[in-house]
C-alpha cells in the first residue's frame, strides 16, 4: 500500500469563532502520576480523546468519514446516513449530523447503556435497536439490511469498511501523537473495535518511525464486557483490519477493565470508560516486560456516560445512615 506523505503543517489556531467539528482533534496527551510501571524508565501516556466536542475519539472518523462522502457526492442532502454503532461512533455521527443538517439512523444493540442510548435521542438520531445477543454484529448485520431495502433513502457511513476511518487517525491523531512526544514514543497500544485508531495511528507511524512498536488489545473472550471492542477470532472482522500492521497483541479481561475503570477514577481523578481502562491495563503489561521505552495509548472517551453499568454496584464503601 501506497501512503501519503504526512503533512506537517501547524495546527489550526482556534479563535473564538468557531463550529462544533472544528473542536474535533488536538487532544491533550495525559501523563498519570499514581498508576504507573514498577520501572521508572517506562513511561505511560495517554490520548485524552474525551476532549472532542462528542466527548471521544470516535468524532475524527465520524466527520472525515461525512466529508469524504459529501466530496465524493455520496451524501447529499436529501440522504440520511445510516450505520452501525455501539454508541460513541454514533453519537459523533449524531452530533455532527445535527450541525450539519442531515438526518442519522442508527443500529445498535438493545443492550447499550442508557446514557449511550439518551445521548443519541438528544441529538435526534432514530434508533434501530437489535438482537443484544448479537452484539455489534448483529447491528452491522441491520444496517446492510435497511441499506439494501432502500439504498436511494441513505448513506451507508460502514465505518467498520470504510478507509476514511482510519486515514483520519494516519491525518490526526497519530501525526498528534508524534508531535506531543517530540519523536520519544517507542510503543503503540490501542484496542480492536473498527481497528481504524489502530491501523491509522498505526501506520502513520511505521511511516515516520518504523522503530516504535504496535501493539493491539482485544478482549480475551467472545463474551466479554468491553464495549465497543471486538474479539477478532470469533466477531466479524472490519474490513479495514490488517493484523500484520501489529508487532505484537495483548488480551484483556473484562473485570480487569471494570477494575481499571475504578481505579483511575480514585486514584488519578481521571473518569474514563471501558476501553480506555482496558488500553491502560494492556499498557501495564506491556511496560511489565520493558527495560525502558514510552508508551502511548488511547484513553477513547470520558466514563460519564458508563455509570449505569452494573460493574459500579458492586460498590460497598457507602457508610449506612
Amino acid at each position: 500500500m501506497t501512503l501519503p506523505e504526512p503533512k506537517l503543517s501547524p495546527p489550526s489556531v482556534r479563535t473564538a469563532e468557531l463550529s462544533i467539528v472544528e473542536l474535533i482533534g488536538n487532544t491533550p496527551l495525559l501523563k498519570l502520576r499514581k498508576i504507573v510501571p514498577a520501572n521508572p524508565r517506562v513511561e505511560i501516556l495517554a490520548k485524552a480523546e474525551w476532549y472532542n466536542p462528542g466527548g471521544s475519539i470516535k468524532d475524527r472518523p465520524a466527520w472525515n468519514i461525512i466529508q469524504e462522502a459529501e466530496r465524493s457526492g455520496r451524501l447529499t442532502p436529501d440522504k440520511t446516513i445510516l450505520d452501525a454503532t455501539s454508541g460513541n461512533t454514533g453519537i459523533a455521527y449524531a452530533m455532527i449530523g445535527a450541525a450539519c443538517g442531515y438526518r442519522v439512523t442508527l443500529c445498535l444493540p438493545l443492550n447499550a447503556n442508557e446514557e449511550r442510548k439518551s445521548l443519541l435521542r438528544a441529538f435526534g438520531a432514530e434508533l434501530v435497536l437489535t438482537d443484544p445477543r448479537q452484539s455489534s454484529d448483529g447491528a452491522i448485520l441491520k444496517a446492510r439490511e435497511l441499506f439494501a431495502a432502500n439504498p436511494d433513502r441513505y448513506f451507508y457511513a460502514d465505518q467498520y469498511n470504510n478507509p476514511a476511518n482510519w486515514q483520519a487517525h494516519y491525518a490526526s491523531t497519530g501525526l498528534e501523537i508524534w508531535r506531543q512526544t517530540g519523536g520519544r514514543i517507542t510503543h503503540f497500544v490501542a484496542g480492536l473495535g473498527t481497528s481504524g485508531t489502530f491501523m491509522g495511528v498505526g501506520r502513520y507511524l511505521r511511516h515516520v518511525a518504523p522503530h516504535v512498536k504496535l501493539v493491539s488489545m482485544q478482549p480475551d473472550s467472545p463474551f466479554h464486557g468491553l464495549e465497543g471492542m471486538k474479539h477478532m477470532e470469533t466477531a466479524i472482522v472490519p474490513g479495514i483490519y490488517e493484523p500484520s500492521l501489529a508487532d505484537s497483541a495483548l488480551e484483556v479481561g473484562t473485570e480487569d477493565a471494570h477494575t481499571m475503570v475504578k481505579r483511575l477514577a480514585r486514584e488519578e481523578g481521571v473518569l474514563v470508560g471501558i476501553s480506555s481502562a482496558a488500553n491502560l491495563v494492556a499498557s501495564l503489561k506491556l511496560a511489565e516486560t520493558l527495560d525502558e521505552g514510552v508508551i502511548v495509548t488511547i484513553f477513547c472517551d470520558n466514563g460519564d456516560r458508563y455509570l449505569s453499568d452494573r460493574f459500579w454496584e458492586e460498590e460497598t464503601g457507602d457508610p449506612a445512615i
